[in-house]
């Protein structure tokens, strides 16, 4: 990232005690002039379970897949672990932190993270008294 846009991946935080596993989602993370965008994968997460939340300058993206339920069956084999996901970025100042915005779709998490508009010099007139 160049420095209008900062965005850097935070250490893995001790969880807190679940029965369910927690994923680092694969994350791509790609700059315009206007934003910061922010791809997760995050497969079986829909829009009611996903959390994000940003607090001192670090974005937490937390994704909860509802269990699947099959009452009249038992399974055989498992090759794929259902669980939870969770992955924090470190942010620049240098974003409107009232302005980011997020969608899901098909499992792939989209944060837009808009930059903040650098301050205009301005002229200041001067009048005699």
């Amino acid at each position: 990232m160049s420095e209008a846009g900062t965005l850097t991946q935070e250490a893995p935080k001790a969880a807190q005690p679940t029965s369910r596993k927690i994923f680092m989602p694969r994350a791509d993370v790609y700059e315009t002039r206007e934003a910061i965008v922010v791809l997760a994968d995050m497969p079986g997460v829909d829009e009611a379970g996903v959390d994000i939340t940003l607090e001192k300058n670090v974005l937490t993206l937390r994704g909860k897949v509802a269990d699947a339920k099959f009452p009249e069956q038992k399974l055989a084999w498992a090759e794929y672990a259902v669980g939870d996901y969770e992955r924090t970025f470190t942010i620049g100042t240098d974003i409107q932190s009232d302005a980011i915005s997020a969608t899901v779709k098909n499992g792939v998490l989209k944060v837009t993270l808009p930059k903040s508009q650098p301050v205009q010099a301005r002229k200041i007139s001067v009048r005699a008294e």
